[in-house]
């Protein structure tokens, strides 16, 4: 039994009330918190840490990426999305490896990591590689395999009963750490009879179902003309979002009143990714309404190729500013709320229910954030800075399930000077290799 005591901390909890606290001790013991506030006198800890200058939050949860594109920062800018799709990034993956997933995903976890990430929701290919990445690292994730259900040529790694093997293997490993997904592609290249298939399969699993959806009123458009449906009502009526394992629909960006009844009714959550809708210029509607109307909204970074980093702090205040701004309303977005879209609701997506909140009996996932930084100071609001002053580069220490993954800026788990070096060798490697279009989107 390990028993980590943090002392003279400041501590923002994010449960029911909002609670804050000010110079408390949090005792974390075999991985769960057992005190907050104060400590007993006799405690015996193994760790006894000073907290001053810190303030601990819950570990920032990423609810849509796709971490090992990586090695695609940088490889498709100024494009519009068709073009960013059709031109690079599905050329690009053409030439991908195993190898080249497995360092492309240890580099985004270092990045994430530092940035004070503890768990994600990744969607990409040659997961079993992702996975390795993720027990290595000590995070926690739920993975996809992404399928495309158009012809084994337009698959990576495995087709759709390949996933499902690895599937069997992967749920629930890593102490539970690891979690998954089926990953239909998304509506506007999966065919209704392919994503009928995933629907059975996901109840002979017990699986949820990770996808792609409405992320333009030209899918909106194309969905009318081939089903008769808008793509929200069109998945719906193939049973998508009665996944026993739930469904995640990311971005969901052209929806309107009666998608919105049927997301809340069916309880899906929608990560919200606003970087990546900023740098390809596409529309995206106010979270006002969503909200309003009981979606389960949450928040992603989407892929390094699209955002160009994996910072969940940058994502907090875009989102905050972002929605204040089209609104025309600084009260939008308002104080905490940005942040517990980036935990807790985040957590719900990927199946960790515990996971956000700092409280007794809580897993601790936690981060702790340098206050002592000229752009931290003065402390009138702690929520305010954490939204609006904090960067990821001001996470100190990370924690998951009551073991260091980070201290005092140094990664614990990972080798981050030879996954430096061997992601920028593959990386530069693929892009020497032939490529070629497996696929094409069309909207």
């Amino acid at each position: 039994m390990t028993t980590t005591h943090i002392q003279h901390l400041a501590v923002v909890t994010l449960d029911e009330a909002g609670t804050i606290f000010d110079d408390a001790e949090l005792v974390v013991v075999d991985g769960r918190i057992t005190h907050l506030g104060k400590a007993p006198r006799e405690l015996a800890a193994d760790e006894v840490i000073d907290g001053r200058g810190r303030v601990a939050m819950p570990g920032l949860v990423n609810s849509h990426c796709h971490s090992p594109m990586t090695f695609e920062r940088g490889w498709a800018e100024d494009l519009p999305f068709d073009r960013w799709l059709n031109e690079k990034i599905w050329v690009g993956e053409s030439a991908l490896t195993p190898d080249d997933v497995y360092w492309g995903a240890a580099l985004a976890a270092c990045e994430m990591i530092r940035s004070g990430t503890v768990a994600y929701n990744d969607k990409y290919f040659h997961m079993d590689r992702v996975a390795e990445v993720v027990r290595e690292s000590g995070m926690k994730a739920a993975l996809t395999w992404t399928v495309f259900g158009i012809g084994d040529q337009a698959e990576v790694g495995r087709n759709l009963e390949g996933t499902l093997d690895w599937i069997r293997e992967a749920h629930g490993s890593a102490n539970g750490r690891i979690r998954t997904y089926l990953g239909p592609h998304s509506p506007y290249i999966c065919p209704p009879e392919f994503l009928e298939k995933v629907v059975r399969c996901a109840h002979d699993l017990g699986q949820g179902i990770h996808l792609h959806l409405a992320e333009s009123e030209e899918q909106v458009r194309q969905s009318l003309e081939r089903h008769g449906l808008r793509p929200v009502q069109h998945v719906d009526r193939l049973g998508v979002f009665d996944a026993p394992g739930g469904c995640v629909a990311a971005h969901c960006l052209a929806i309107d009143e009666k998608d919105t009844d049927v997301l809340v009714e069916k309880g899906v959550h929608v990560p919200h990714c606003p970087i990546t809708y900023m740098k390809l210029a596409m529309p995206f509607p106010a979270l006002r309404d969503r909200l309003a109307a009981g979606v389960k909204v949450c928040l992603g970074t989407d892929g390094p190729a699209s955002n160009s980093d994996l910072d969940m702090f940058a994502t907090v205040r875009q989102t905050a500013l972002m929605h204040k701004y089209q609104a025309l309303d600084p009260a939008q977005i308002p104080g905490d709320l940005a942040l517990r879209l980036a935990t807790q609701a985040s957590a719900q997506a990927l199946g960790f229910s515990e996971m956000g909140v700092l409280r007794v009996g809580a897993p601790a996932d936690l981060i702790l954030v340098n206050l002592d930084a000229p752009h931290m100071r003065p402390l009138h609001s702690l929520v305010a800075n954490l939204v609006h002053s904090a960067k990821g580069s001001d996470v100190t220490d990370v924690m998951v399930d009551g073991h260091w993954l980070m201290r005092h800026r140094e990664l614990q788990t990972l080798d981050e000077a030879r996954i430096l070096y061997e992601a920028e060798r593959h990386a530069q490697a693929m892009v020497r290799r032939g490529m070629q279009q497996v696929r094409e989107y069309k909207a």
